[in-house]
């Protein structure tokens, strides 16, 4: 497995990790992590709203991960995120931190949490406050490395003047390219690392998805702009083109996808999430993708930058 370090703390993770919150708490998620770690994948994500936030439970995606991980702990870089709360909006204030890292250690069975992401941003607690908390718990040993995700480039220069951030964890694909501006340049200074979330443009680069209707009946995608009448047929034009490609260099287009994020920066991870082992199989397959400086201008002219209809988010400005 090929490896990559997140940022100048020495926190070195597999090049490609996997994105847990998909999963159902069934034994086959439980086969499927134990199948990326045989793999040699070691940087599982998760988060305390993920696996029950709909029924306003936290912990369920955790105790997930925890229970794979039974005998295993020392295999896996372990990152989850606290900070997003059912009827409050992000929280990052002292007290809600230490309530949030002793319940999630809690759910995950573990002694420490190897990667503590803050989830989104909270606007009513200065980062320096949130990033000292933190970095009170780095000192407690209850986390080892402190990470953000979704934040702006002045909260990220600011976080980091208190505390080192080792990891920024955003959405980045082919047709979600917004940080390559102002937060990709910002973090290679800063030597923080990234970490790319939803890297296959939530499954819609795998080329799986060819109508709304693929889309099962409770499938949270189904209320996302991207996946929504003529925004759905513009964005299927440009997967086709991806495929096109894909299948002249042969590999999945899914692969080519990934290829191209990993070739954005050596302090880049993607995350895939999925809930089968074959998945995993096929997007570690990636890694053996090599793109010329011709596929590279290739996929520019496919997707360039903006070229994903409707926004990220449902009631996104």
């Amino acid at each position: 497995m090929q490896t990559r370090t997140l940022g100048n703390t020495g926190l070195t993770v597999s090049a490609m990790g996997l994105g847990t919150m998909m999963m159902p708490d069934n034994e086959e998620s439980v086969q499927t992590i134990h199948g990326a770690l045989d793999l040699g994948v070691t940087l599982l994500d998760t988060a305390d709203i993920y696996g029950d936030f709909l029924q306003q439970r936290f912990g369920g995606n955790e105790r997930l991960v925890g229970r794979a991980l039974k005998g295993r702990r020392d295999q896996a870089v372990v990152a989850t995120k606290f900070g997003i709360t059912h009827t409050q909006g992000p929280k990052g204030d002292p007290a809600y931190i230490k309530k949030s890292v002793d319940a999630s250690l809690y759910h995950l069975g573990m002694d420490y949490i190897d990667l503590y992401y803050q989830h989104r941003p909270d606007p009513n607690t200065p980062i320096e406050e949130t990033m000292g908390t933190l970095a009170e718990l780095v000192k407690e040993g209850k986390i080892r490395y402190i990470g953000l995700s979704e934040v702006s480039t002045e909260l990220i220069r600011r976080a980091h003047a208190v505390h080192p951030v080792t990891a920024l964890q955003t959405e980045f694909s082919l047709w979600s390219r917004e940080v390559e501006d102002e937060i990709l340049p910002l973090v290679k200074e800063l030597g923080i690392g990234f970490v790319a979330y939803s890297p296959l443009g939530r499954g819609f680069l795998t080329g799986q998805i060819k109508s709304f209707d693929d889309l099962p009946e409770d499938d949270y995608r189904r209320h996302y702009p991207r996946f929504q009448g003529e925004n759905f047929a513009r964005n299927l034009e440009v997967v086709s083109l991806i495929e096109q490609m894909a299948a002249e260099k042969g590999c999945a287009p899914a692969q080519l996808a990934l290829a191209w994020l990993l070739a954005q920066g050596e302090q880049i991870v993607p995350i895939p999430g999925t809930k089968r082992l074959t998945r995993v199989q096929e997007n570690l397959g990636a890694l053996q993708v090599t793109l010329t400086a011709e596929d590279l201008a290739l996929i520019e002219r496919i997707s360039p930058k903006g070229v994903a209809a409707g926004e990220r988010y449902p009631g996104q400005n």
